[in-house]
């Protein structure tokens, strides 16, 4: 199947938004040793990605709450088929289907965005000078010159990490700066894509699921630690896609937890352990010495028995007890 559908869906996003830049007044010459009105593209193509699958992304969302609605289903199925894996995930499947809740709901944005990624790597791998015809996916010659000599910070947007001397001669670059550039973008990079999964799962709490919570350690610490290896061979907008990407995320993350907040019993168990209730604190009272705690009311004290008054007869105790029947 080709390919070239998406190769000119962003070839055309992209020159649409740098003749935008250009016909409000954004320098297209270098200004600080960057091309801003091609940065600037690189950043909106994202923009238009993101107003594009927001729907997806509210989406996912839901589809989350409703997984975390299922947990206490899910926990009881685990225990019914402890040591029964097959069963237990017949189950499972079962009843996913039967409250139509998706577990791969929350890979599915990520997944959309995948095709983007690699048109717009493919677009900027080919914006080599050497190129004959000098031209793109129904670029004109004039885009295509003007994008080659694209820089961010004196490092050509189509550099990367891994550049050859050769790539590195054609495009007219220094190869400190391009590794220096490409470096700070991929720790950017690999930072602001563990925050966006970091961001989810402190709103929403580990998944009870064993292949849910496998999902999520792969996003929070996989994907990052695969980029220190791959960002490598990324041309430098590209690394400026992604990271764009991710701060687009985080905010959008934040709007959409705080409109569709999860359950409190998620968001407790998210936060942690609950702490212990706050003793309150002893009173203390001027010059700072601690009163005395107060003390407990004391018991009654028994009545007393009055005695004889001075002077009078002594009372007998026999004189007044019931004789004795006679048997």
């Amino acid at each position: 199947m080709s390919l070239d559908w998406i190769y000119y869906a962003i070839s055309w996003i992209l020159l649409a938004w740098h003749s935008a830049w250009e016909a409000i007044g954004v320098p297209d010459g270098a200004f600080a040793g960057t091309n801003w009105a091609w940065i600037l593209a690189i950043v909106f193509l994202v923009v238009t990605v993101r107003v594009i699958l927001f729907p997806v992304f509210v989406k996912q969302i839901k589809s989350q709450r409703a997984m975390q609605a299922l947990q206490p289903q899910v926990k009881a199925l685990q225990e019914k088929h402890k040591g029964d894996r097959e069963t237990l995930q017949k189950e499972m499947m079962e009843l996913y289907r039967k409250e139509k809740a998706n577990p791969l709901m929350g890979c599915l944005p990520m997944f959309l965005q995948i095709p983007v990624f690699l048109g717009l790597f493919h677009v900027l791998r080919r914006l080599d000078p050497a190129n004959p015809g000098k031209t793109l996916y129904g670029w004109t010659v004039g885009q295509f010159e003007s994008a080659s000599a694209a820089k961010l910070f004196t490092a050509p947007i189509a550099g990367k990490f891994g550049s050859t001397a050769d790539e590195l001669a054609r495009l007219g670059a220094n190869g400190t700066t391009v590794k220096v550039m490409a470096g700070i973008l991929v720790l950017v990079m690999m930072g602001t894509t563990y925050l966006t999964s970091r961001q989810m799962i402190l709103k929403t709490g580990w998944a009870e699921d064993p292949q849910q919570r496998m999902i999520q350690r792969l996003m929070l610490y996989g994907i990052p630690a695969s980029l220190l290896i791959s960002g490598a061979i990324f041309p430098i907008g590209v690394i400026i896609y992604w990271v764009t990407n991710n701060l687009f995320t985080l905010g959008q993350q934040q709007w959409v937890l705080r409109k569709y907040p999860p359950p409190p019993s998620v968001t407790a168990k998210a936060g942690g352990a609950t702490r212990n209730p706050v003793q309150p604190a002893k009173s203390t009272g001027l010059l700072g010495r601690k009163k005395p705690a107060p003390q407990a009311p004391a018991k009654p004290a028994a009545p007393k028995v009055a005695g004889p008054k001075p002077g009078a007869k002594p009372v007998n105790p026999k004189k007044n007890r019931p004789a004795k029947r006679q048997g």
